[in-house]
């Protein structure tokens, strides 16, 4: 009887211990804010608990894990031109290993293979995008590549940058372009300028592929507009482009963030200026999309968002309120349910 006591207090430890994640915080580091944060992440609850300051570092504005979850990789700074890699310690703290170059100014976004050999670095001022190489330890060595997607009649602003497999796509918010470089002899080769051809001034800013890499879905900044298209053997083709706003908004607006559902069911999209997130059905086999909700943020600037690992919530960082804003998802229909929300300085960038 005793064991069996015994046993159930260890399933119970378990079980709880399984339902608490971390939450790491990007920020910019004005105000109050100090440099990266973690929160704890109940996923059977939703609620998030144990603020705490991971380490003091200035402007930690996007965050990326590597594949086994030892180290975390930031980039630091609009203007500094720095990214820096941490081990994470068993208490969620993070020790600092090393700060190199981006080989640009404003790096905005920081991404790794899946192998996690290999980080990708999107300058947005400077127009360049950095590939550095992971060494065993976490850390980062110097700059193998370093593409400059500027041209002699427009500034480029790199926003994003995406491995998938032997490819790498990188979003050019100033050029109004989605770049395509491919792995040729252990070196990234540009394939492709323009993987669409765009009309007007839609400025694409982060992107997600589907699982198999057939679909891209892109959200343009500028144009307020998500921008969906299919692999095809020459490239990508454009099959559609849908509105993140309601028909009656007439206010300042920038697209922020774009994510999939679980499933790949829905796409959600953040928009900052009308303060909401935008819910899209869409259509597995097609990959068109139908806009089936628009919800508030229940803060402002909702620069970034993101799914929990068991896809039941959606959180959303809103920088000018200085708040994590959690939803529900209701896995069936996409839709969203505001849950409640918790007050942490300056969030820019969440990471699960």
């Amino acid at each position: 009887m005793k064991h069996f006591f015994l046993g159930l207090i260890f399933l119970s430890f378990l079980q709880h211990y399984a339902q608490n994640v971390p939450l790491y915080v990007g920020t910019y580091t004005k105000g109050d804010s100090k440099g990266i944060y973690t929160l704890t992440f109940n996923t059977e609850t939703g609620a998030l608990s144990n603020l705490n300051l991971a380490l003091p570092i200035d402007n930690p504005s996007f965050l990326t894990y590597s594949p086994d979850r030892k180290f975390l990789y930031s980039t630091n700074g609009s203007y500094s031109g720095f990214i820096s890699s941490y081990k994470v310690n068993e208490d969620g703290s993070l020790l600092l290993l090393t700060r190199v170059s981006s080989k640009g100014k404003g790096p905005c976004h920081i991404a790794i293979n899946e192998n996690g050999t290999k980080v990708a670095v999107s300058n947005y001022v400077g127009g360049t995008i950095a590939i550095f190489p992971v060494e065993e330890d976490g850390s980062l060595g110097a700059a193998e590549q370093v593409f400059d997607q500027n041209s002699v009649d427009r500034a480029a602003h790199a926003h994003s940058a995406i491995f998938f497999k032997n490819d790498l796509f990188a979003a050019d918010l100033g050029r109004n372009a989605v770049y395509h470089y491919q792995l040729e002899d252990y070196k990234y080769k540009l394939k492709s300028e323009a993987i669409l051809k765009t009309k007007g001034n839609p400025g694409p800013r982060h992107f997600k592929l589907t699982k198999d890499g057939k679909f891209m879905y892109i959200i343009n900044e500028y144009g307020a507009t998500i921008t969906a298209a299919k692999r095809t053997r020459k490239g990508f083709k454009q099959i559609d482009e849908v509105r993140t706003l309601a028909p009656d908004f007439e206010g300042f607006n920038k697209c922020a963030d774009i994510h999939l559902s679980k499933d790949e069911r829905f796409v959600y999209g953040s928009n900052r200026g009308e303060n909401t997130i935008a819910v899209f059905k869409r259509h597995t086999k097609k990959g068109t999309l139908e806009k089936i909700q628009s919800i508030s943020v229940h803060g402002d600037w909702p620069r970034n968002f993101t799914l929990d690992p068991t896809g039941k919530f959606l959180l959303v960082a809103n920088k000018n309120s200085q708040n994590i804003a959690v939803f529900t998802i209701d896995t069936v229909s996409g839709r969203l349910s505001f849950s409640h929300d918790s007050k942490v300085p300056e969030p820019v960038c969440l990471l699960f």
